[in-house]
């Protein structure tokens, strides 16, 4: 077992290989992972900012202070000055009892601010029901929000929601399987066949043959030392591992939304003539207004009087059409040619989808394209 721990050592000082990242870049140990936690609170201490008389917000309260040892009507209390909020924190792995967690505040009923609030005592619970960690203390808000009498305002960032760092304390300790299989599980955060087995062929260079097997394309198994102790340092050994990961699947993705198009290194083109132009019709509605005249004959020869004016409509069609440009793609083009073409043709945004959704249809395109 030294003598390949001091191997693993030596091949980790070699020099790096070219586009070569580390196994813990690509993947993630099974059970090491964050949870969620939520809680239901109240913020108090606002400047006139709170629910007012939000009958959530009220009742919030009355249980609040009935569970201090005081009794008090809802119709008593006005909750100008409180809010009823939601609190969220993340609980990292490995956390032990004790240790602090950011918390991020966020308002549910009316109130305007919680600029200058605290958070009184807030249950955070996990996805089980149980209890995860207990928050308080006095946020800090990064927005404003002012309001006139005349019912102007002004509003600055978000001043709904506030961050207490650290306000938060664990209180159960969350079980991970690290320490109990006998295996480790890696995921990659691609799953990619090609990339698994170089994940396996890479840590069996580096402890042995057998040591990792893979389960499919995103998981791979790799036998853990027996002694727990021998672990962490074995997992520390592992993440280091370099591991040059198999190209992308070749890809096009369109925002819809913004007109981004990103197309993928290994996209390529069968033989393909393409002919993209545009055809623009132009109506222009005009008036000719003519004044109407009536000739009358008297003994005093004839006399012009005006008639009403004779309005005659005018329209003007004017068709152009951009003489189409054709491009041609030979066999095999790569990427840096087939955006050479489209460029060269001066094709917008919206242009170069539709080209590139005709190419598919036709066959021609070897990606998948893909609109979010």
């Amino acid at each position: 077992m030294i003598a390949r721990i001091c191997l693993s050592l030596a091949l980790l000082l070699l020099p790096v290989t070219a586009h070569a990242d580390r196994l813990k870049d690509l993947s993630s140990v099974y059970g090491v992972r964050i949870n969620q936690l939520v809680g239901y609170g109240v913020v108090v201490g606002l400047s006139g900012s709170g629910d007012g008389n939000s009958g959530l917000t009220l009742q919030s309260l009355e249980s609040l202070i009935s569970r201090l040892g005081l009794q008090v009507s809802a119709r008593d209390l006005n909750a100008r000055n409180a809010a009823a909020v939601m609190v969220t924190a993340e609980l990292g792995p490995f956390m032990k009892e004790g240790q602090a967690l950011d918390v991020t505040v966020s308002t549910v009923g009316s109130a305007k601010s919680l600029q200058g609030g605290t958070l009184l005592m807030t249950p955070l619970l996990g996805a089980d029901g149980e209890i995860y960690g207990i928050a308080q203390g006095n946020l800090v808000v990064g927005g404003l929000g002012v309001e006139g009498n005349d019912g102007s305002s002004l509003t600055v960032n978000i001043p709904t929601v506030g961050r207490i760092p650290g306000g938060a304390t664990v209180e159960r300790v969350v079980d991970t399987p690290l320490m109990d299989n006998e295996y480790i599980l890696l995921n990659l955060h691609r799953a990619d066949f090609s990339t698994a087995a170089a994940v396996q062929q890479a840590i069996d260079d580096s402890f042995g043959p057998g040591t990792a097997v893979a389960i499919d394309g995103s998981s791979i198994k790799v036998r853990a030392p027996a002694d727990p102790g021998s672990r962490i340092g074995f997992l520390g050994m592992l993440e280091n591992i370099r591991v040059t990961p198999d190209a992308p699947p070749a890809r096009v993705v369109v925002n819809s939304r913004t007109g981004t198009v990103v197309i993928g290194g290994n996209v390529r083109v069968t033989p393909a003539a393409v002919t993209h132009g545009s055809l623009t019709v132009r109506v222009t509605e005009d008036f000719n207004v003519d004044q109407g005249a009536t000739v009358v004959a008297g003994d005093d020869g004839q006399v012009v009087v005006p008639g009403d004016p004779v309005v005659t409509p005018d329209t003007e069609i004017d068709v152009q059409q951009d003489p189409a440009r054709a491009f041609v793609f030979d066999p095999g083009v790569s990427l840096s040619s087939l955006v050479d073409a489209i460029n060269a043709v001066g094709a917008s945004p919206s242009d170069l989808v539709a080209i590139l959704e005709a190419l598919r249809q036709a066959g021609a395109l070897r990606a998948e394209l893909m609109v979010i």
